[in-house]
């Protein structure tokens, strides 16, 4: 993939701050394999001392804040520590979740194989949900994660049997157009692809107090594969 420009995937800057739209399928650090470019990379590019605030899954996109100088960057650690930002995800799911709204709260513990689970000796772990849209076979949902856990969002909402569309992680499968669409026809040859080719989670919104006390608030608009599969749902209820 190529890299994007750093400027343009900018919502917010001052002289503290950037809160960057975060592309899928780019990760916010260094990986340890390989010479791929990272948003931290490219952030460095752009501003020497830049430090990610937070980490986002290397296909989840959206809202990501990146700290300017080292004081901003302690000030928005202890702000995440303290569970004092304010984090709105998006995601498309199989099935439509058991209530409108519902918390779920389920210890988790990461394993060696970079994969978490649920578990009674894990980390205390809680996340808020509420159901934006439901269409034929999948809805949208709205993610609100009250601690910070590796694949927090993704393994609540497995649990209550409605996994994010591709996480094929955590038993979320493929959405073929083909599965709701009668009069889907490929040429000859051709095999159907994925609609989305990652899984369907998004950052929309970002909360924190910037170094003057202000509170600081970013949307992130959807990127074109996720829009697309939102628009293309609501056709099908």
């Amino acid at each position: 993939m190529k890299p994007p420009k750093f400027q343009d995937l900018i919502l917010f800057e001052n002289d503290d701050y950037i809160v960057v739209n975060k592309p899928p399928f780019l990760s916010t650090l260094d990986e340890r394999i390989g010479v791929a470019a990272s948003l931290l990379r490219l952030a460095r590019e752009y501003t020497d001392d830049a430090q990610v605030g937070h980490r986002l899954d290397r296909d989840t996109s959206g809202a990501l804040v990146i700290a300017k100088h080292p004081e901003a960057y302690r000030s928005i650690s202890m702000q995440f520590e303290n569970r004092e930002v304010n984090k709105i995800y998006h995601a498309v799911t199989w099935g439509a979740p058991p209530l409108e709204q519902f918390v779920v709260e389920r210890n988790i513990e990461t394993t060696k194989s970079g994969k978490a689970r649920l578990a009674f000796k894990g980390k205390p772990a809680e996340t808020r949900f509420t159901t934006l849209e439901t269409y034929a076979r999948h809805a949208l949902v709205q993610c609100e994660p009250v601690t910070g856990r590796m694949h927090q969002i993704r393994l609540h909402l497995a649990y209550v049997q409605t996994p994010i569309v591709g996480d094929h992680l955590y038993g979320g499968e493929d959405f073929f157009l083909s599965s709701l669409k009668k009069k889907f026809n490929l040429k000859e040859g051709e095999t159907e692809q994925p609609f989305i080719k990652r899984f369907a989670l998004h950052a929309k919104e970002l909360g924190f107090t910037g170094l003057d006390g202000q509170p600081i608030k970013v949307d992130a608009p959807y990127p074109k594969d996720f829009r697309v599969l939102v628009e293309t749902l609501a056709q099908y209820r």
